[in-house]
């Protein structure tokens, strides 16, 4: 079978081929474990360096994902599954509206045309995310069915994703699943213009002996997913069954609410005998005002009840990331 990943040059992308590469087998359309002889990698831009950890199954194309001709000449078999996470981001969703338009909803619209337009049920998984949340009524605490009032319009392209996730599954189109992503860290490499890049940077800078500028307060909070519990998260959602999953296609995936400074504790945890670069407070009004809609916490039954995986603390996300992407570079 054929695996198409979208986004598939950017970090999590990497992560899921090469474990997708090591397991070698996902369930497709046939409803079978099916050996994987195909990964495309599609992105807007090539990577700078070779991936480490793939092989010659795997190949990476560049291209417009709004150009509807060149997405389905990459889903041009009838047995494939797609891991669509390619979007433009919260804060660059908020620098350009009609790029995040673009890419966030035209290039939906083209990956999952292009799904339907196979025989069989190909399984879509979308990344959405907790953006979807917000506004003056949004409780602390948010559910997989709590109501959506997105305040950017990344949250609000996510949200309209996931409802066509939901209709395309509906109508036979295909089998969708959508996972609602929390923050994920710790993204190596240089800062992206996701609001909640700090999240990541407040570990990498430090750990790569650089001071990190940190634009919100030690108290803020938010839910984080470390990014191996993450790629274990898609697959598993992908091998859920989809009767399991009923009408509402949509996840929430286990998260770890934790505020700046329990993150900062954890990075001195465990990294307190290594030279750490300084952390300093640099407020950045425009950072903190995308943060403040965001949920704080969430609850997670669906995910438990599909056996997606849980990060058991922060220190445990810092320690992978070190032996990943710090003792590796030693």
């Amino acid at each position: 079978m054929k695996v198409v990943i979208t986004g598939g040059t950017g970090f999590i992308g990497r992560m899921l081929a090469r474990r997708l590469v090591a397991r070698g087998e996902l369930t497709a359309p046939s409803g079978n474990l099916e050996t994987i002889d195909e990964i495309v990698l599609f992105d807007a831009v090539a990577p700078a360096h070779s991936i480490d950890g793939l092989d010659d199954r795997v190949r990476i194309v560049t291209g417009d994902i709004a150009d509807c001709d060149l997405v389905r000449s990459l889903i041009d078999r009838d047995d494939v599954s797609v891991f669509h996470l390619a979007s433009v981001v919260s804060g660059g969703g908020e620098r350009d509206f009609d790029l995040a338009l673009k890419v966030n909803l035209t290039g939906a619209l083209n990956v999952f045309g292009a799904c339907r337009a196979r025989s069989g049920r190909p399984r879509v998984v979308f990344a959405s995310s907790l953006a979807v949340f917000g506004g003056a009524a949004m409780p602390r605490v948010v559910g997989d069915t709590t109501k959506q009032t997105p305040q950017t319009t990344y949250g609000a392209t996510k949200a309209i994703g996931e409802l066509l996730i939901n209709d395309y599954t509906r109508k036979g189109f295909f089998d969708g699943r959508a996972a609602r992503l929390p923050t994920i860290i710790i993204r190596p490499g240089r800062p992206n213009l996701a609001a909640s890049s700090f999240a990541s940077g407040v570990f990498r800078e430090p750990l790569a002996g650089r001071t990190c500028l940190l634009p919100v307060s030690l108290s803020t909070r938010m839910p984080v997913l470390g990014y191996r519990t993450a790629v274990e998260g898609f697959i598993a959602l992908h091998e859920a069954d989809g009767a399991a999953l009923g009408d509402d296609r949509a996840v929430n995936f286990p998260s770890l609410s934790v505020t700046v400074e329990e993150m900062i504790a954890a990075l001195r945890r465990v990294a307190g005998n290594r030279p750490l670069g300084d952390i300093t407070p640099a407020p950045d009004p425009a950072i903190e005002a995308i943060v403040a809609t965001w949920p704080v916490e969430t609850e997670w039954t669906r995910a438990a009840a599909l056996g997606l995986p849980v990060d058991a603390d922060v220190d445990g996300i810092v320690r992978a990331y070190i032996e990943d992407f710090v003792d590796e570079q030693d």
